[in-house]
């Protein structure tokens, strides 16, 4: 019988990309979007990568996810690949209570649903955000969390009201992926970061500033404590996250065909990033060489909340769940240029 995985938020970034990938592999895929950060195109760009035959196992329904109970009356869900969230930080502090009305009761509600059908496989898009200004690097799993404004906050809410569910039902599998800094595309150029309005992020306002769309990058901070003074993250190529969520997907199905052993059915929570980390000069520097574009830049002061270095320990992810991140900031680079050269206005 095949496998038919539920993706909330599958038409956004990170979401699109773990669906080539789920269909690549031979999944049936159901996506719910209401569109609020995604764009309906990138439906095509998914048939135009993965082909018509894998195509027509993909099924799309504009929902919110308050609406999911839709989607498990209609269909037998085998697993639930959980991205849908609002996820600006900036807004989040200006709007709390929306955050935590979208991305908690939201959950909540797929959590209730999930659980009267009987559906307990659950992979989370967490956030290395969770572990706010860490004492030391590399992160791992088990560094103290502390969380410095709401988007962040929701994540980390989100993770305890989940581990409580497991803790209080053994059927439950999940997994919380708690992912660092992705930047990238696919290899196709059909799929990228296509944020609406200013971007959020620093490699899309690169890219913007790349193509003209901006006019030049202020980098936050050139007096730290690192090797250039700017900060420094782990940024990780979105193919190679889309790829975590496989394994973990993987990990929670091989617990409910019980071939792993029983000790580690429940909660899991891994780092996903590659371990590494960069600076904001590095990364603009790399961008620079892949894409030829000289990117204008200024320095600003130091954003409240920013840190000086952050990246992650991600040998739980490769020991258990097998997995690890293999592709370079060069390629990162290149794939984000292939793609906003294609689509300079966006999508």
């Amino acid at each position: 019988m095949f496998q038919t995985i539920l993706v909330t938020g599958g038409c956004g970034y990170i979401g699109s990309h773990t669906v080539v990938e789920l269909l690549t592999k031979g999944y049936h895929v159901i996506i719910i979007d209401n569109l609020c950060n995604a764009s309906i195109i990138v439906l095509e760009h998914i048939k135009q990568i993965v082909g018509v035959e894998a195509f027509a196992r993909l099924k799309y329904y504009e929902l919110d996810v308050s609406q999911v109970e839709t989607i498990f009356m209609t269909y037998s869900i085998t697993a639930v690949i959980h991205f849908a969230a609002l996820k600006a930080v900036g807004q989040s502090v200006s709007e709390p209570l929306l955050y935590y009305d979208n991305n908690i009761t939201r959950t909540i509600t797929l959590l209730q649903v999930m659980k009267k059908y009987h559906c307990y496989q659950l992979v989370f898009s967490s956030s290395a955000t969770v572990y706010g200004t860490p004492e030391t690097v590399p992160v791992t799993e088990s560094s103290p969390t502390r969380v410095t404004n709401p988007y962040g906050r929701t994540k980390l809410m989100i993770e305890e009201i989940v581990r409580d569910v497991c803790d209080a039902d053994p059927n439950w599998n999940v997994c919380i992926l708690r992912y660092f800094n992705p930047i990238g595309a696919h290899i196709t150029g059909l799929l990228g970061e296509n944020p609406l309005g200013t971007p959020n992020n620093i490699m899309p306002y690169i890219q913007q500033v790349a193509v003209g769309r901006l006019p030049l990058l202020t980098i936050y901070g050139n007096d730290y404590d690192t090797v250039d003074g700017t900060g420094v993250r782990d940024y990780i190529h979105v193919v190679d996250l889309a790829l975590g969520h496989l394994c973990a997907l993987d990990y929670v199905l091989a617990i409910v065909d019980r071939i792993l052993d029983p000790l580690h059915l429940g909660y899991q929570v891994y780092n996903l990033g590659t371990g590494k980390g960069h600076s904001v000069m590095e990364l603009i520097r790399m961008f620079e060489q892949v894409s030829g574009v000289v990117i204008p830049y200024t320095v600003g002061e130091r954003r409240k909340g920013d840190i000086a270095c952050v990246y992650a320990d991600t040998s739980k992810a490769e020991r258990e769940l097998g997995w690890i991140a293999t592709r370079t900031l060069g390629e990162m680079c290149r794939d984000a240029w292939r793609w906003q050269k294609m689509y300079p206005q966006g999508l």
